[in-house]
């Protein structure tokens, strides 16, 4: 047996979310805190016009890199339901598969981005004090996508094993080099924001070689023979099945964002600084949601290649119940302290800036509980084999966002960005709460097909023993 592996599929399900989804929780905060520093660095040493020429490539890096970051966990999903199921050949088999398939995916996607990275700052309607801070910028990020999935394909196997805790430990090692470089490139060689995007393409190459290197010589149930390493098409196209579902979700949903972006650039670079800022921050804030949506995956991928539904609603219950916890605890945070946070990343001189960043933290941490449905809910829904109903997710958030950004911000200003992602997030949790009812009265379904279809050739076989 692998080292390190667990099995969610026996056991308290509230104790096993809570130690796979902590290691999971701080994987997430180190993963911001490479944009945090960025970006923090950037606006107390380089200047508020700098700032938001960082925030306005938000939304598009979001675009890409989410796209690249959920095919990658939907990968991970044929590969948890195999060591679910205890099929540990079948297994390494799709891990081969995904590997082949990143490569090209990774390809494909570096060459497109670099080459009209430009283009589509323009179509966001950059503003032109800032465009070309924006284009040195993403235009380093986009280079480095090979590196994005590098690490999130290998991190989403081992989590996929049930090791939630090794790669958290790879990605201290990476941000603590993530916060020497942009000191050094910034501050020592004065490189700007492209010093910035470096330090972070370098440091996640870091946590990616060290991922690789951890899986070659500790996970001997992921060793892979020559016969394993070949192209499968059937296998390819499982994944594809499970990945480009999840890697459109979140492409689908920064569409929206994206349209937001685009409203809040109208507003002038201070709005776009404060937009900034509070999602750097929001986004620390939200990492705990990240977390329990990951441990779904797992969980449910599990239990449903083991066939233990009930523990499907076990855990989802016991993860609802912390969500609604952290909620009300992150509301509180950013009421009492939303302004010295923002402080952190702009001059205390600059008050509207900091007011619109606090504005902006109340309005959505007032809203976390349905962002806790959201994750819950929508990676549940994949890990349990149905991807492509968070599509359908990503849809209604991505509407919600273009209402926001096309009709309310034109109105209203800043006031309505705020509005923008809590809207999104009530209308996916309309979708994906009778969404989640109906496939999993669809396994249902289906197992006691499987059950029944047993019995009788459990029958007849013994029959056959008889009569012989």
């Amino acid at each position: 047996m692998a080292l390190m592996t667990k099995d969610m599929t026996n056991g308290q399900p509230m104790k096993l979310i809570l130690g796979f989804s902590v290691p999971l929780l701080f994987g997430f905060l180190f993963q911001q805190f490479y944009s945090l520093v960025d970006t923090l660095i950037v606006g107390r040493y380089l200047g508020v016009d700098t700032l938001a020429a960082v925030g306005a490539t938000g939304s598009v890096n979001f675009l890409v890199i989410g796209f690249c970051m959920g095919i990658c966990t939907g990968f991970s999903i044929p590969v948890s339901h195999k060591f679910g199921a205890g099929d540990y050949a079948g297994m390494r088999k799709y891990v081969a598969n995904a590997m082949w398939l990143s490569i090209a995916f990774a390809a494909v996607m570096t060459a497109a981005t670099v080459t009209f990275c430009r283009q589509i700052l323009t179509a966001m309607r950059t503003p032109e004090n800032i465009i070309d801070n924006s284009h040195g910028y993403i235009v380093v990020i986009f280079a480095g996508i090979p590196v994005v999935f590098l690490y999130n394909i290998l991190s989403g196997i081992i989590r996929a094993l049930g090791d939630s805790r090794t790669p958290v430990i790879f990605l201290v090692c990476s941000s603590v080099l993530n916060v020497g470089l942009d000191l050094l490139f910034i501050v020592g060689f004065q490189s700007g924001v492209a010093g910035a995007a470096w330090a972070t393409v370098i440091s996640q190459a870091v946590s990616g070689v060290l991922c690789l290197l951890y899986i070659i010589r500790k996970f001997e149930i992921l060793h892979i023979t020559g016969e394993e390493w070949k192209v499968n098409g059937h296998m390819m196209a499982s994944l594809c099945n499970m990945g480009i579902p999840m890697g459109l979700q979140y492409s689908i949903t920064a569409i929206g964002s994206v349209i937001l972006q685009s409203a809040v650039n109208t507003l002038g670079s201070n709005a776009v600084a404060a937009v900034t800022a509070a999602g750097k921050i929001g986004g620390f804030l939200a990492c705990p949601f990240d977390a329990m949506g990951a441990t779904m995956a797992t969980y449910g991928g599990q239990n449903v290649g083991a066939g233990r539904l009930e523990r499907i609603w076990l855990g989802m219950r016991s993860c609802i119940l912390l969500g609604a916890g952290y909620s009300v605890i992150a509301f509180f945070g950013a009421f009492f302290w939303g302004e010295s946070l923002a402080s952190l990343f702009v001059s205390e001189g600059a008050l509207q800036i900091i007011g619109d960043v606090r504005m902006y933290l109340v309005i959505n941490t007032l809203f976390y509980f349905a962002l806790a449905l959201v994750n819950i809910i929508r990676f549940m829904i994949q890990g349990i084999g149905f991807p492509r109903f968070a599509i359908l997710a990503g849809v209604f958030e991505m509407l919600a966002r273009g209402l926001v950004g096309f009709v309310l911000v034109p109105i209203f200003g800043f006031r309505a960005a705020c509005l923008g992602s809590p809207i999104a997030w009530i209308f996916a949790d309309a979708f994906l709460i009778p969404a989640f009812l109906h496939v999993y009265r669809k396994l249902q379904k289906q197992l006691k097909q499987q059950e029944g279809a047993a019995i009788p050739a459990a029958g007849k076989k013994l029959t056959r023993h008889m009569a012989g």
